[in-house]
């Protein structure tokens, strides 16, 4: 890490020669309006469409300025013309969209970005809002601003332990990931129909699982409320932390892959360009570093589920239901820490992605060796933050 601050400026200079920079694809805002939460996208547009006359979204806003209530948020990785609006060195930042439409994206809105240069006039000129200590927009904002993922989970529970409770429709999982996580679900909880349900058949994993997933609990979990022998409040919050750590299971076999292409990219991925003496000196140590961290913590995320299906295994081929139960009550800080590993790997594997993809078309020149440096810089911040927040709840 302490080789950043040399590269800095040539990251800079480089931006007006960069064919990337020059040449990179322009998303539509309207494509953004596929799916409602996702780790890198928060489309509170899109629910606004959705839920604008539901009693409990008007009843219960994540945020009461009507313009925010309808803005897109995601996670976005500064490109190198926008570094001079973060003097602090930061890489991956949020960014505020607000429509001018919510029903019409791709008429396009205004944007910032949370601390850049200048937010607070920003803040005062777009929102009206003075003070940012005091405003609850704006702690709100920086809640998800901590976070290094926006997945519906981790933003749920970050937002509460913050003493904030919008409604629940803020926190659904997206249809596609939904769909996608349905049959995963049930291979996973087939077991356990077996014993709290008494081996229902016809699909009852199915069943149960798209249960779980859902909002809307009811008496086809009264069983197995009876089982962990939880209060309502108990058992709704529970439902809600073991949706997560399904959803972080899912996301970490689903990531493996990914993954995998970048490890193997950050070890062999051959770059052109000008090849200065700190650029060699950075690029020869942050590769296998840079590695080295991404396998820490993929099984630092395996341990974690390690440990949750331990504790499910009590309960679904034992019959034992206390380990889970308190796994329920008491794994709140798990689900957190579990939540931030898995966005940042998400983040990491998406973004190669993203970042590669179009090197592998015709006539693209291959990456500088300054912009594979920047890619690997981003990585190691990412990385460096989660470690820094574990570091710091092992002494506290």
């Amino acid at each position: 890490m302490g080789d950043a601050p040399i590269l800095s400026a040539g990251l800079l200079r480089a931006a007006s020669d960069s064919d990337f920079s020059t040449t990179r694809e322009i998303r539509n805002l309207a494509n953004l309006n596929r799916t409602w939460s996702s780790c890198r996208v928060l489309n509170l547009a899109k629910l606004y469409t959705a839920y604008n006359e539901n009693e409990d979204y008007i009843a219960k806003p994540m945020f009461e300025h009507s313009a925010l209530n309808r803005a897109v948020i995601l996670k976005h990785t500064l490109r190198l013309d926008e570094r001079d609006l973060f003097p602090n060195g930061r890489r991956t930042v949020t960014k505020i969209i607000l429509p001018y439409d919510p029903y019409d994206l791709k008429l396009g809105g205004r944007s910032f970005f949370y601390r850049q240069t200048q937010f607070e006039t920003l803040m005062r000129s777009y929102l009206g809002i003075e003070d940012l200590g005091k405003n609850r927009d704006a702690r709100i904002l920086r809640c998800i601003d901590e976070l290094p993922s926006l997945d519906p989970f981790l933003l749920r529970e970050h937002l509460d332990k913050a003493g904030f409770n919008p409604s629940g429709v803020y926190f659904q999982i997206s249809a596609a990931d939904l769909k996608a996580m349905t049959a995963f679900t049930a291979r996973e909880i087939e077991n356990l129909v077996n014993i709290a349900f008494g081996g229902t058949k016809g699909g009852g994993a199915t069943k149960l699982g798209n249960k779980i997933l859902s909002d809307k609990l009811n008496q086809t979990l009264a069983p197995l409320q009876e089982t962990l022998h939880m209060s309502d409040e108990e058992f709704q919050e529970g439902i809600m932390c073991w949706r997560g750590f399904l959803y972080y299971k899912w996301c970490h076999v689903e990531l493996q892959d990914g993954l995998r292409e970048v490890l193997a990219g950050i070890g062999s991925h051959r770059i052109s360009g000008t090849y200065d003496d700190h650029l060699r000196t950075y690029l020869r140590k942050a590769r296998p570093r840079i590695a080295r961290a991404i396998i820490g913590m993929i099984n630092d995320a395996k341990e974690t589920l390690t440990h949750y299906d331990d504790v499910y295994t009590a309960l679904a081929t034992r019959g034992d239901p206390e380990p889970f139960r308190q796994f329920l009550l008491f794994g709140s800080e798990l689900f957190v820490e579990l939540g931030q590993k898995i966005g940042t790997l998400n983040h990491i594997a998406s973004f190669w992605r993203f970042r590669m993809a179009r090197l592998n078309k015709k006539g693209v020149k291959p990456l500088q060796d300054i912009e594979f440096a920047d890619i690997l810089m981003d990585f190691e911040a990412g990385l460096f933050n989660v470690m820094k927040r574990d570091i710091m709840r092992q002494r506290a």
